[in-house]
């Protein structure tokens, strides 16, 4: 199937729909009704009427019709002011109606260029469409825009009515506009970047994956005058992207213009580690802790974590509590420590000491739920699930249990606790329709997950998360042909998008189809992302698959030893295996199980390789 497990998706998981900016969560209010009920169509409105395209709006949305209210507003926005296309722009991105939010947008910006909100808007939508060098012009207009250059004013009404009957309600009292993209942060210095920018990179990682992020910031925020903290902010994306040299580097120029820059040193830190360099990564750790200790504390700690040095990972843990830090931060790492390592004893303990203390702590609830799950206790993890199912963690406990419920062929009540949720919150219906189509092909429904994609889809034309997601499940239902063909489809409109590339190129690979063509495709992902796991697991897997066992074996251990993802220990332990390394093998199978014991693809591998073994 595509690669496309945890670590390598780069498209972000779409749990929770996310304030985008504070005007948003007016739309959101008014989508109460929204639902997958197909919505009673109204007769349209006098062509160009936007006081009545605004009416029809606002009823679609009453009756849940979200795309329908997305059109309307959209061709409002086409004659009306800027803060009637402000709004179209928020209903169409709340309702993931990319069309008319770009259609939308694009109105606003025109009306309003100057308007940082625009700006962001504009980029954000941009990029959820991978159009790049649109997105970078909003971004170098976001950043050449007066901070403080007043909505009303570009939108010619001043926070009055618009001619469309639209109300200004976008101040503090909407939502708290005062920290959105668009305003500066009190006492800023000359060429530093304001809080809005780093907002702005927020929002747009919301909206899109690292690499086309950096890609799209680089160019504005990337020059000789750059400040430290927009460096420093450069190198987190790099790291996010997955490109340590390059994050290496804009470390290393923020530090020239300021030596003391703690955030500079703690992405330095993580450049050597994902580069695998542990003694500079080590050190740079222990010199920001040195410098900077209010700001550095669990730098060391982290780094080692990052390294897979447990045990050094915890005695430094413990002489931070000696040395007075605080003591529930140290004991929350302690446990997601022990967690990660696989060590589900300790785990269980040092998160039920979370869970019974005197702040309820529903991440500890919802871990220990997750260890029940892996111990087998089908039971006492939907229980512990179920408390947490009103939760801030409602989503992923529901999904969870739904999980274990299909698995058990429980399929009505696994459905109803995620439908139950979405009645509740319409706003999240876009995610809850993703996550169960991935849950139903998870657990042997490929077609039905297609089904609910394909409904999804009329709700949400030309949406690229749900015709990825769509080629995912199509692998997964055996029809590899298609899943190609729709991934193929999906690169003609983003030519480079990273994320497809290697899609695409892993799923010849793993069916033996294109060899060639699937290297050359992962090698292109991996010039934009060159440190990403899971496309340097595709490249090992691709040279497997050509005969090249030696090569594949440091590329795939490689890829292992950034992210730990147990389908990449499957892939390098059958590597090593094929090429004679048979205890090492065994070794790196035996070590991954103890992580995630719960792995499919893990197991397997290991019934094909070892079917005597327990």
């Amino acid at each position: 199937m595509p690669n496309v497990h945890t670590s390598n998706r780069t498209i972000p998981p779409r749990w929770a729909i996310r304030r985008l900016l504070p005007g948003l969560s007016l739309a959101l209010a008014l989508m109460a009704g929204c639902s997958s009920m197909p919505p009673k169509k109204e007769a349209p409105p006098p062509k160009g009427d936007p006081a009545a395209l605004t009416v029809v709006a606002e009823i679609a949305l009453e009756r849940g019709d979200c795309k329908g209210a997305a059109e309307s507003y959209a061709k409002a926005a086409e004659v009306g002011a800027a803060s009637l296309a402000r709004r179209a722009s928020e209903v169409a991105l709340a309702c993931e109606h990319l069309p008319a939010a770009w259609e939308s947008v694009s109105r606003w910006r025109a009306l309003a260029p100057t308007d940082r909100e625009a700006n962001a808007m504009y980029a954000a939508v941009a990029l959820k469409l991978y159009r790049i060098p649109e997105a970078r012009a909003a971004i170098n207009d976001f950043s050449k825009a007066p901070p403080a250059a007043a909505r009303g004013k570009a939108a010619g009404e001043s926070g009055q009515v618009d001619d469309a009957g639209a109300a200004d309600d976008s101040g503090p009292a909407a939502g708290g506009r005062d920290k959105s993209p668009g305003k500066e942060g009190p006492g800023r210095k000359p060429g530093q970047p304001d809080a809005s920018l780093t907002a702005l990179t927020a929002l747009l990682l919301e909206q899109s994956d690292a690499p086309t992020v950096l890609t799209a910031m680089s160019g504005t925020l990337e020059s000789a005058s750059s400040s430290p903290e927009s460096l420093s902010l450069l190198g987190e994306l790099s790291l996010n992207a997955y490109d340590a040299q390059r994050a290496e580097r804009y470390a290393q120029q923020a530090l020239e213009r300021n030596p003391n820059d703690f955030a500079a040193k703690r992405v330095l830190a993580r450049a050597y580690v994902m580069r695998g360099d542990a003694t500079k990564a080590i050190a740079t750790a222990r010199e920001a802790m040195r410098d900077d200790p209010s700001h550095s504390t669990f730098d060391l700690a982290e780094v080692l974590t990052e390294l897979d040095r447990v045990e050094e990972a915890h005695q430094e843990l413990e002489r931070l509590r000696s040395a007075k830090a605080p003591t529930g931060e140290i004991d929350r790492r302690l446990a997601l420590l022990a967690f990660g390592a696989g060590d589900m004893k300790e785990a269980q303990q040092r998160f039920a000491e979370l869970a019974s203390g005197s702040q309820a702590n529903e991440a500890a609830l919802l871990y220990l739920a997750d260890i029940a799950a892996r111990d087998g206790d089908t039971d006492a993890a939907i229980a512990g699930y179920r408390r947490l199912y009103d939760s801030s963690v409602a989503l992923p406990a529901r999904s969870r249990a739904a999980s274990l419920l299909l698995a058990r062929s429980d399929r009505k009540e696994a459905l109803t606790l995620l439908d139950d949720y979405a009645s509740e919150h319409p706003e999240s219906e876009f995610e809850l329709t993703l996550a169960k189509a991935h849950l139903l092909a998870d657990h042997g429904e490929a077609e039905a997950g297609l089904t609910l994609l394909s409904t999804a889809l009329e709700r949400h034309p030309s949406h690229p998360s749900i015709e990825y997601d769509r080629a995912v499940i199509l692998e997964q239902a055996g029809r590899v042909h298609d899943s190609v063909t729709a991934l193929e489809h999906l690169l003609t409109v983003r030519t480079d998008d990273p994320t497809l590339l290697n899609a695409l190129g892993y799923t010849l690979a793993d069916h033996n189809l294109e060899l060639t063509h699937a290297e050359s495709l992962i090698r292109r992902a991996l010039v934009v992302m060159p440190d990403n796991p899971a496309a340097l697991d595709s490249l090992g897997w691709v040279r497997f698959r050509q005969g090249d066992s030696k090569t594949a074996v440091a590329t795939l251990e490689r890829a292992y030893y950034i992210s730990h993802d147990s389908e990449i220990a499957a892939h390098w332990g059958e590597a090593l295996w094929v090429s004679g390394q048979h205890q090492q093998a065994r070794k790196v199978w035996a070590a991954a199980l103890a992580r995630t014991p719960d792995s499919q693809h893990l197991k397997a591998t290991l019934a094909r390789f070892l079917p005597d073994a327990k």
